[in-house]
């Protein structure tokens, strides 16, 4: 579906100052690869210029191939019509994704009928719907409710089914969970196993939690100052890393376990 080669991205056209270089990977059909890195690793970046969402000041080089596109050579114009039909984003900040003035039905209507040819009530039927698809109840309040009405976790799950009410074959999660508490992090994950169950839906999952990549990725791509330095299936990145950061990484998350499960047993001071 989705084929990445030797994708780079720099400032300004300057190719000394790279922010990504030469990362490469490839995504089949239903597969949901994981991006794992710290923040600055280039993660968002190589995501954004997929997606053609990178202001003009940046230099994006290298071949981007959707489904035999090339979507580097496709306007504007072709890019904005593939764009949440066929590829749809989650943004890590759900407080700030939605326009403040607006109900969330208002632009989620917005959204479906820039797409597709129905009527503002066909539109506001079909996404009430999916929300209830996602597991949300009392999708018709929901629907006349301002984004600051509602908690973090709960505008993730509306942006999970704003990502799916078009049905596209792609959706890229840009470290969806950074923003919510843990509870909320966990039912945004479930929603996301289910919208691939239920839709067959492919997924790119980034993230800095290598918890939550392990549980919902089958390949993982690790990323480091801007460069591909791991990518294999989930299995062999957890227990058999090439690249000396990524074992630095487990290491790290193991050790942090380790001390948290032994303050735990020690009880109160």
């Amino acid at each position: 579906m989705l084929d990445v080669q030797n994708l780079c991205v720099g400032l300004g056209g300057a190719s000394s100052n790279p922010l990504v270089s030469d990362v490469s990977f490839s995504l089949k059909e239903d597969q949901c690869l994981g991006i794992l890195g710290e923040s600055g690793s280039g993660k968002s970046v190589t995501c954004n210029a997929i997606n053609g969402l990178l202001p003009e000041s940046f230099s994006v080089s290298g071949q981007v191939q959707f489904e035999g596109q090339d979507l580097l050579s496709m306007t504007p114009k072709q890019r904005n019509a593939l764009r949440g039909k066929n590829i749809a984003m989650i943004m890590q900040s759900p407080m700030t994704a939605f326009n403040p003035l607006f109900t969330l039905g208002h632009q989620a209507v917005e959204t479906i009928r820039h797409h597709q040819s129905l009527s503002k009530k066909e539109a506001r039927h079909l996404f009430a719907h999916v929300l209830r698809s996602v597991n949300l109840t009392s999708v018709e309040s929901l629907l006349d409710k301002y984004p600051h009405q509602l908690s973090g976790g709960m505008l993730q799950r509306i942006m999970v089914a704003m990502a799916l009410v078009l049905e596209p074959k792609l959706i890229i999660a840009d470290e969806p969970t950074t923003a919510i508490d843990y509870i909320s992090q966990r039912e945004v994950i479930k929603e996301l196993q289910l919208v691939r169950e239920k839709f067959g839906t492919s997924l790119i999952f980034v993230s800095h939690d290598l918890s939550l990549v392990s549980h919902i990725a089958d390949e993982v791509m690790v990323m480091h100052q801007g460069q591909m330095i791991d990518y294999g299936s989930t299995r062999q990145i957890f227990t058999q890393p090439k690249s000396d950061h990524t074992r630095y990484l487990i290491e790290t998350r193991m050790t942090l376990i380790k001390r948290f499960k032994a303050a735990m047993e020690s009880g109160p001071c």
